[in-house]
């Protein structure tokens, strides 16, 4: 039996997992992940990625996870696979990614205040971050520390191809798997101001999603509908 696991949506920490939930948001957390491989009890566990990243402490943790489980964990890039979300495909101990799919490495970064001590303190952490998840880089690929950081500190974006070449990635996924649907001009998605206000519109009702999915009214429905469409008059904020 094969377990497998969704890495999609920002990595965040296991508080910030509850939030997302709450409101129906797509993230992986170290809870998530550690709930999923103790149901896998050993089995064959594939881990399906498509992240953007988020907070690398989360993704430190779900990396132990993975490299501890006793059963074999094979990841899949299904789309973009970055910054934080390079350290849990790392992991693996066979990774796969899709011809459409990327990834994408760059420096630890924070936001911060205080004086100038705080903020070379705070330089020194980033640094030691910086040298930790080269670390990780290097295990993989047997790169140098200064070939990863260099990497790193351009903000490179690999290819299939060249993450297979470069040693972060181990094949390219074959034609007849399965491959993730590309949405070209042919058909819209929602745009990010539309989802941004279909969230808050969620938000502002007193149940939870999955309760008022149940009885939300037809003008409720016409109004998420609208904003979908790109129809909405923008009154909500």
């Amino acid at each position: 039996m094969m377990i497998k696991i969704d890495v999609k949506g920002d990595v965040v920490d296991n508080d910030t997992g509850q939030f997302f939930d709450y409101f129906g948001m797509q993230c992986v957390s170290p809870q998530m992940v550690k709930d999923s491989l103790d149901k896998a009890q050993g089995d064959e566990v594939e881990l399906d990625i498509a992240s953007y990243g988020g907070d690398v402490f989360a993704a430190s943790e779900i990396y132990s996870m993975i490299n501890q489980y006793p059963g074999t964990v094979t990841g899949v890039i299904q789309g973009m696979a970055a910054s934080a979300a390079t350290i849990i495909a790392e992991a693996c101990d066979h990774l796969i990614i899709s011809p459409a799919g990327q990834m994408m490495i760059h420096k630890a970064s924070t936001a911060g205040a205080g004086n100038s001590d705080d903020f070379t303190h705070t330089a020194g952490v980033l640094s030691t971050t910086d040298r930790t998840i080269a670390g990780i880089y290097q295990t993989r690929t047997g790169k140098s520390e200064d070939e990863v950081l260099k990497l790193m500190k351009q903000e490179t974006y690999l290819t299939a191809k060249d993450a297979v070449d470069q040693g972060f990635a181990d094949e390219i996924m074959k034609k007849n798997e399965k491959v993730p649907q590309v949405v070209n001009s042919l058909h819209d998605i929602p745009s990010k101001s539309a989802v941004k206000k279909f969230m808050n519109l969620i938000k502002n009702q007193k149940s939870t999603p999955s309760e008022y999915k149940k009885s939300e009214s037809d003008a409720l429905f016409d109004e998420k509908l609208a904003i979908f469409k790109g129809e909405s008059n923008g009154n909500i904020i």
